[in-house]
């Protein structure tokens, strides 16, 4: 008798038991934003750092020609790349995105001051093509493909001013202030510049975790000098001039919604 109750017995589960034939509709990528960074390094030594060391990013474009990428990290694994970071109401970014490195030697210092090194166009095709693809894949808001300098403007400067995001907003990527109303807002701002309150308050709205005190600190420049790398790199000192403001303010415009028309 025992050994046909035994014989009767529920076998154990296992993972291969799964049903997967039913999928929810409420899910979404937990993929939101897209970093880019700078390596600081050359081509081996990027390579030996990111894949031997504590530090670590899903891709790796190269600067050769023609252009090698390496994936690094399995898009579905989190790779260690943006350390201690924020953005709008995100924290901790590593959990959330995919980054990117970009290898280029970041800067030196000369005689004549900081010297930045360009990024060869064939790289920059590369990034854009990569960039577009893991977009598209995980569905990424344009205000989500950020810099390491947005996420982290108190202690990183790259991808640099060289670095060309204008050619992300000209492929649609990010988003990018109008020129025509920045020129129009400009002279507004030229008559009367708004305090430093407004331009703390305008740079945590864009997204950048920004002091909200009203005093212009070191802090404060910092942040400004970050949105100016990127929408301004012929100059990003961290003043807050008439033309940052200008910038600030049309990134930062809610779209005007037509008025319905009357029955």
């Amino acid at each position: 008798m025992l050994s046909i109750l035994s014989g009767c017995a529920t076998r154990p589960f296992t993972v291969n038991q799964i049903d997967t034939r039913v999928a929810a509709k409420a899910q979404e990528s937990r993929v939101r934003f897209l970093i880019l960074h700078y390596t600081a390094l050359d081509q081996p030594k990027s390579l030996q750092v990111l894949s031997e060391q504590a530090v670590s990013a899903h891709y790796l474009v190269a600067d050769n020609n023609p252009t090698t990428v390496n994936r690094l990290v399995e898009e579905d694994k989190m790779a260690y790349h943006a350390g201690l970071s924020s953005w709008k109401n995100y924290t901790q970014l590593n959990a959330s995105s995919i980054g990117i490195e970009i290898v280029n030697k970041g800067f030196e210092e000369t005689p004549e001051g900081r010297r930045y090194f360009s990024f060869p166009q064939q790289q920059i095709d590369a990034v854009i093509a990569l960039a577009k693809d893991i977009i598209a894949r995980h569905q990424i808001k344009p205000e989500f493909v950020l810099g390491h300098s947005d996420i982290a403007p108190q202690r990183k400067s790259d991808p640099g001013p060289l670095f060309p995001w204008k050619r992300f907003a000209e492929a649609g990527l990010i988003l990018w202030p109008n020129e025509n109303a920045v020129a129009e807002q400009k002279l507004i701002y030229d008559a009367n510049l708004p305090d430093i309150k407004w331009f703390q308050k305008k740079l945590a709205e864009f997204g950048y975790a920004t002091p909200q005190h009203g005093n212009y600190d070191q802090e404060t420049r910092n942040v400004i000098a970050a949105f100016q790398t990127r929408y301004r790199p012929s100059l990003f000192d961290g003043t807050a001039d008439a033309e940052t403001a200008a910038m600030l303010e049309v990134i930062t415009r809610k779209p005007v919604t037509p008025a319905a028309p009357k029955p």
